[in-house]
């Protein structure tokens, strides 16, 4: 059984602020199927933008990303990918360190 998109993101937004990440919704997708985009801003006018990857030889979900560049490239590669799908949820996480814990068990999967 799969998690629903919204709680995902709020179980993602709670482990965030545990760890004194700041994260935002910056657009809200469909509350059960959406897919997520992950944006990481390093507030240095670089970012990337993370989404979930499927294997099909191996079954295994990852995250990989997707563009990485300056935050004006990868906020227009964003808004493309809402242009394809508005049922995309785009969370923002904002981390000097480059924190984005999608690596973590529980998320990383």
């Amino acid at each position: 059984m799969r998690l629903t998109a919204r709680l995902w993101i709020d179980a993602y937004l709670t482990r965030l602020r545990l760890n004194d990440i700041p994260a935002f919704v910056v657009a809200h997708g469909d509350d059960t199927g959406g897919a997520v985009l992950v944006k990481l801003n390093t507030l240095d006018g670089q970012a990337k933008a993370f989404q979930r990857s499927f294997d099909i030889m191996t079954g295994d979900r990852n995250w990989m990303v997707l563009v990485e560049g300056d935050e004006v490239t990868v906020d227009a590669a964003i808004t493309r990918q809402r242009g394809y799908d508005p049922d995309l949820w785009v969370v923002e996480v904002e981390d000097r360190k480059g924190r984005h814990l999608l690596d973590e068990p529980g998320l990383a999967d």
